[in-house]
């Protein structure tokens, strides 16, 4: 997190990577005020070849700057906020030649990403997506039904 003003946030997708199997640890650690320690922890997590998850909204340095420091795979995650009219996303998808951190703007989707990335090498996780995939599927299913039959 840039502050802890995105802890909301982070925590509903902590919540949704549960729903996954996956464990996460919540930082804060802004790009703009103390990128040295920003560093550091990206340095301390990457060795465990983890897929890094920046919520930071208004000014989103956090995310192009974790991209760029890192192998891992880095997904912006940024609080939407009416303040600026949605324009403040700007500053997670304009980014430098080089630096390519992914974009996902809810909260489920960020931690379905990563359970995909992780599903890749890891069948339990895998499982997991399909179960998720499946019981979205069955929602829809069951909804249309109840609109079909009245």
């Amino acid at each position: 997190m840039g502050s802890k003003s995105d802890l909301d946030w982070s925590k509903k997708i902590e919540k949704s990577l549960e729903i996954f199997g996956i464990e996460s640890a919540l930082r804060i650690a802004s790009a703009h005020k103390v990128p040295l320690r920003c560093n550091d922890i990206i340095k301390e997590y990457e060795k465990e070849n983890v897929v890094f998850i920046t919520v930071a909204g208004r000014s989103n340095a956090l995310s192009g700057f974790a991209d760029a420091q890192t192998h891992c795979p880095v997904i912006a995650c940024p609080p939407y906020s009416e303040k600026f009219g949605g324009t403040d996303i700007y500053s997670s998808l304009r980014m430098p030649s080089g630096v390519a951190p992914m974009v996902v703007t809810e909260a489920e989707n960020a931690a379905l990403a990563v359970a995909k990335i992780f599903g890749l090498t890891d069948g339990v996780i895998r499982k997991n997506v399909l179960d998720y995939q499946n019981k979205m599927r069955e929602i829809l299913y069951k909804d249309d039904k109840e609109l079909k039959d009245g």
